[in-house]
């Protein structure tokens, strides 16, 4: 009695290729058509938060016929079929997918309230019943199975991957090529391009030590890709425990560089000794410190480092090694490091303000976030999903029809055209805006485009007077900092404190300017 019918081999195979393939490549979409036949295929083309995912009949068609082949394949096994070992290895694929698909459910009822909704619930009863099935198909008695899988380690990869899924697919938003492309790069950053050798050959282990450097304009959701790689790390399961290793919500740690004046940047981050400094009357630990070996700290505007911060970061890249302020003794980092930037380390690393060595260890895994003047070149409709997804973020009852109204001002004031300087910032502002004034008024006019000379667009705005007194305040200092590139400078120049600069500053706009002036 052969194992499997030659269909249901041809079968097997391709859920195989599907299992460890990317889910957000056009490859998903292609396996899952010769899976189930084009002829009985429908499914959207890119999946993104505004598509149905876990109800699609063709999913719901594919998850069946893999638990088919799966209790026919298992009865065979029991009654004695021989069978080789690349075909007890497709029936092993054959059984995770199943797995995954089981618990698919069960991971989000965890996954959600992690979040913020509610206290999160115990694992226990998902444990239970996994434990079951894993008994049922991968510990027969008499027979091994080529890769013995590890019940905990199975359960603790699934649940990594629906984690993986979830928070990408709900952090990164459209439908277009660009952000499509983000959505799979964000994926291989956590898995990298093969999952397959992640899994068996326990990667895992190891990705901890590579940091990510996250690049793009401002407001392209850098943040989010690093909440998305930072929050679907592999926790293991403790089978004894019945729970996770630890908790992946409280895993992560943001810190805004641009926010914190630069004795304060390695307070927090490195920590103090008391007495270290006016002010430090008890020993304080920084976030390196307080960061768990499966956490990660994420460092945002890393190009406002200065020089002496940016060797002690290079020191915990490369020893993973620091010392609190006004302390002699080492430490150890056992965490993920992520940084972002909207500045172009090429241009600051000429002009002597990046270190070299710091790039290079930074970037051992870069994602570049796209703007949304990229994603609506691509696919113009992407403008009304991404306002109806701010819609129903800021007023979920009055969605449709705010986003309706906004799209339809857009048209005919702004124009498709528009190419959103500020990005989802700017996107998100607008909707805000016109629900309480029925009206945006853009910083640089609805004439501007993003090769404008800054300068010119500015001065523009500023004789049509289409400034606010407060935008005009934040492009003032902006034009002045960029001029200086020192926030006391600035302030000496301007008469006012360097707090105040530092928190008018406008990261789009400094970006652009410096851009020109390098």
């Amino acid at each position: 009695m052969a194992l499997f019918t030659e269909s249901d081999s041809r079968f097997a195979e391709t859920l195989s290729r599907l299992v460890y393939c990317n889910p957000f490549l056009p490859e998903r979409l292609k396996l899952q058509r010769e899976a189930l036949g084009a002829s009985r295929f429908v499914q959207p083309v890119v999946w993104h938060k505004l598509t149905e995912l876990d109800n699609n009949p063709a999913i719901e068609r594919l998850e069946k016929r893999a638990r088919e082949l799966a209790t026919r394949t298992r009865q065979r096994l029991a009654e004695g079929a021989a069978a080789s070992e690349p075909e007890l290895l497709l029936y092993e694929d054959l059984v995770l997918y199943l797995f995954y698909c089981c618990n698919r459910s069960g991971l989000d009822s965890i996954i959600t309230p992690s979040l913020g909704v509610h206290t999160a619930p115990s694992p226990r009863h998902l444990w239970k019943g996994f434990l079951a099935d894993f008994s049922h198909f991968l510990d027969m008695s008499g027979r091994a199975f080529p890769s013995r899988h590890e019940p905990a380690r199975v359960f603790a990869g699934i649940s990594q991957i629906r984690r993986a899924f979830y928070h990408i697919f709900n952090f990164i938003v459209g439908a277009s090529k660009p952000v499509s492309r983000l959505r799979a790069a964000v994926w291989e950053s956590i898995f990298t391009h093969d999952i397959r050798r992640y899994i068996r050959r326990s990667l895992y282990d190891y990705l901890g030590d590579f940091p990510l450097l996250v690049t793009g304009p401002s407001g392209t959701g850098k943040e989010l890709v690093a909440r998305a790689v930072g929050l679907s790390r592999f926790i293991p399961f403790n089978p004894q425990k019945e729970q996770f290793d630890t908790d992946f919500a409280s895993s992560f740690s943001a810190l805004n560089l641009s926010a914190l004046a630069p004795t304060l940047i390695e307070s927090e981050l490195f920590g103090h000794q008391r007495g270290a400094f006016t002010g430090a009357v008890s020993d304080r630990a920084g976030w390196l410190e307080v960061c768990q070996p499966l956490g990660t700290v994420f460092l945002d505007e890393i190009g406002e480092l200065d020089s002496a911060l940016q060797v002690k970061l290079l020191r915990v890249l490369q020893d993973r090694t620091f010392q609190r302020l006004g302390e002699t003794r080492m430490r150890h980092f056992a965490g993920k490091i992520i940084a972002a930037t909207n500045r172009d380390l090429a241009t600051e690393m000429r002009a002597g303000r990046f270190r070299e060595d710091l790039y290079y260890r930074l970037c051992g895994d870069m994602i570049t976030t796209p703007s949304l003047h990229e994603q609506f070149a691509d696919s113009p409709d992407d403008l009304h999903n991404l306002i109806l997804f701010v819609a129903k973020r800021i007023v979920p009852d009055e969605a449709e029809a705010l986003a309706n109204e906004v799209a339809a001002w857009i048209d005919h004031h702004l124009g498709r055209d528009y190419p959103w300087p500020g990005n989802f910032r700017e996107l998100e502002q607008c909707v805000r805006n016109f629900l309480i004034r029925k009206e945006y008024h853009p910083a640089y006019g609805p004439g501007s485009s993003a090769t404008d000379d800054p300068r010119q667009a500015l001065a523009t705005a500023v004789a049509a007077g289409t400034l606010t007194m407060d935008e005009l305040e934040r492009c003032y200092y902006t034009l002045v900092y960029a001029q200086t590139r020192s926030y006391q400078d600035t302030a000496d120049r301007l008469k006012r404190n360097w707090r105040t600069v530092k928190s008018k500053i406008d990261r789009q706009l400094l970006q652009e300017l410096t851009g020109r002036s390098s």
